[in-house]
């Protein structure tokens, strides 16, 4: 595998992977975050240059200090041939299968490839499987007026708030995963009287929406609606795709994103969590 440093390299490895949307996502908003600033610390490997089968996008090693930690050791993968993925993951050290690590991708063959190795290496993997929703003209997003609440990035000192909410959370490594997005990536929230987030959304280092969520006793108001056409808002104004997963249950939010104008995309967003060692406790 070769590490891309060059910038010029990798802004061409941007407009290739923008030419495949939307199968490329979501490495391909790991990228464009790399190309503007970096704030997650993140890198990308190719199997070759400037041809490339394999795309493989993940932290730095000195970002993920805990082996444990799934959250912040976030990386996503995109191939154009399934061979060349399984014969990255047997021949090269890319992924470090003694560190627990969570791997997005967009193909079944790279979800395939990642699932025989984890059982050859005797590797927890728990497999979550998620409807792609992308918004084609996030400018037609249509947008709610606002009475009482204020309009803001979500507070990275609410962290917690957003922590006892999660259903993957409540613990302190996604405590400190949920503390990053909030000061690294662009985000949104309406504020209440009292200064405290009522409904919120989040994006991540591979720059899909995430995190969306409206306290019980504010819903039904557009609340959510009016946080994510501000935060599509920003994201276009970067450059950025307007995507994000939802599991196939979960109609409430798949009927909301319909109507605000995202698109159901055919395929399955893989989320692939890898545990070397399961028993471990999720908080440490």
């Amino acid at each position: 595998m070769l590490l891309l440093s060059c910038s010029s390299k990798l802004l061409l490895l941007e407009g290739a992977l923008r030419r495949g949307l939307p199968e490329t996502l979501p490495v391909y908003g790991a990228v464009m975050h790399i190309n503007r600033g970096n704030p997650a610390g993140h890198e990308v490997l190719v199997d070759s240059w400037p041809e490339f089968k394999v795309v493989l996008s993940r932290p730095r090693r000195e970002v993920v200090p805990d082996p444990g930690d799934y959250y912040t050791n976030l990386q996503a993968a995109f191939c154009q041939e399934d061979g060349a993925w399984q014969a990255l993951l047997e021949t090269t050290d890319a992924v470090d299968w003694s560190r627990a690590f969570q791997l997005q991708s967009f193909q079944n063959g790279v979800y395939e490839a990642i699932r025989d190795m984890a059982k050859a290496k005797d590797i927890h993997l728990d497999l979550f499987q998620y409807v792609m929703l992308l918004h084609p003209d996030p400018p037609a997003m249509p947008h709610f007026r606002l009475e009482g609440l204020t309009l803001a990035p979500v507070p990275p000192s609410h962290a917690a708030l957003l922590n006892n909410v999660w259903d993957f959370g409540g613990n302190l490594r996604s405590l400190r995963y949920l503390e990053m997005l909030t000061r690294c990536f662009p985000s949104a929230c309406l504020l209440g009287p009292d200064g405290h987030p009522v409904s919120w959304s989040l994006t991540d280092p591979l720059a899909c929406l995430s995190h969306g969520y409206t306290l019980p006793a504010y819903r039904g108001q557009h609340y959510q609606g009016t946080v994510l056409g501000a935060l599509v808002g920003q994201l276009h104004a970067q450059g950025f795709p307007a995507f994000c997963g939802v599991l196939p249950e979960n109609k409430p939010s798949l009927g909301a994103l319909h109507r605000l104008g995202f698109c159901s995309q055919p395929g399955v967003l893989y989320m692939m969590v890898l545990k070397p060692d399961p028993t471990a406790a999720p908080g440490h």
